[in-house]
């Protein structure tokens, strides 16, 4: 079993792994920017400017930079919480629909950054 450093362990089987980088988010044919704080392989967590907050399992398309790929990944989801403070609107997006070769991107950079964090805390 890998032990994971405790800012990477949660109830997920895929640990989320933090990263910060700009999302382009649409949502009801709107386009938003907003900034992702963590990603796992089944999902992401935004925080973006403050607005109404969406319905649970409203449908998200999102599109996605991977820091060292180079290239842009599309991802579609659905939200699934979210929290407001004074400035941000912050929500969780689970991921339900991706291609193929973005998943394996997606699970590359997950990888990677894990074996990062556990190389570092040891």
């Amino acid at each position: 079993m890998i032990n994971y450093p405790t800012s990477l362990r949660n109830r997920r089987f895929d640990a989320r792994v933090p990263i910060e980088t700009y999302v382009s988010t649409y949502v009801m044919d709107q386009p938003q920017r907003a900034v992702t704080l963590d990603i796992s392989e089944s999902g992401l967590y935004l925080n973006a400017l403050l607005r109404d907050p969406h319905p649970p399992r409203t449908p998200i398309g999102l599109e996605i930079e991977l820091p060292g790929f180079g290239e842009t990944i599309w991802v579609a989801g659905e939200t699934c919480r979210d929290a407001r403070d004074d400035y941000f609107y912050g929500f969780g997006v689970r991921f339900t629909d991706m291609a193929l070769l973005h998943q394996r991107m997606l699970r590359a950079y997950c990888r990677g950054a894990r074996r990062r964090a556990t190389w570092v805390s040891s």
